[in-house]
């Protein structure tokens, strides 16, 4: 019997990449393919008779970290593997959390996604060797709270309070762009900015950090 595959992702060109990948072997069969998170939620409406799903992080509309805790929710018989391009810690951090039975990513070869899948139907979690090595990291150590830096050593600029209260609302950079009429460079400018004197590496820890210190 064939195993019922879909896959979510927002960029067509990948969409067909994966479908190729897929391609090579004769017990992978793809009933249908999404673009976002909503997509696929109302695609599963209409029949959820699937195996499993590869599912894209940075989505419009719904991501497919939410998308991944719904599916979960209404249709927890449906394994997910997300296969995404993004290998931070907050994304697999959040994934994990969200219910996804593996983490790959996009470079993966035919032969390693194909295995990567039989092992997560089997009952297993499908990882890059990457990707393991930081969960164990991340499940060891789960965004440990710093103590309170001194406030006098963290001073944002107006701009940078702005780009942070936009990054807390779990924007992308593009539509922070966007609300604050800058450039997606600009912003990433600003980001790498409130990384460094914040002292953290990524997102969910700016966020947090900047909550605990008042500064949004």
């Amino acid at each position: 019997m064939k195993i019922k595959i879909a896959i979510v992702d927002d960029n067509t060109f990948l969409i067909k990449t994966v479908e190729e990948k897929l391609s090579f072997f004769e017990d992978l069969e793809v009933k249908f393919t999404a673009m976002n998170g909503v997509d696929v939620l109302e695609k599963l409406d209409g029949n959820h008779n699937l195996d499993l799903i590869l599912m894209d992080i940075e989505m419009p509309i719904m991501n497919g970290i939410e998308a991944t805790e719904k599916v979960k929710q209404k249709y927890p018989h449906i394994k997910i593997i997300m296969l995404t391009v993004f290998d931070n810690d907050e994304n697999i951090f959040n994934a994990i959390k969200a219910g996804a039975d593996g983490y790959l990513l996009k470079e993966i070869n035919a032969g390693d996604l194909h295995t990567g899948i039989e092992e997560t139907l089997n009952g297993g979690a499908a990882m890059n060797p990457s990707i393991a090595l930081k969960t164990l990291k991340l499940l060891r150590n789960p965004f440990v709270a710093e103590d309170k830096q001194d406030l006098e050593t963290i001073k944002l600029t107006d701009r940078e309070v702005d780009v942070l209260e936009q990054l807390s609302k779990g924007l992308s950079y593009n539509a922070i762009a966007d609300n604050l009429i800058l450039s997606t460079g600009t912003i990433r400018k600003h980001i790498e900015n409130i990384y460094r004197k914040l002292q953290v590496h990524n997102k969910l820890e700016a966020v947090q950090k900047a909550r605990r210190n008042n500064l949004i």
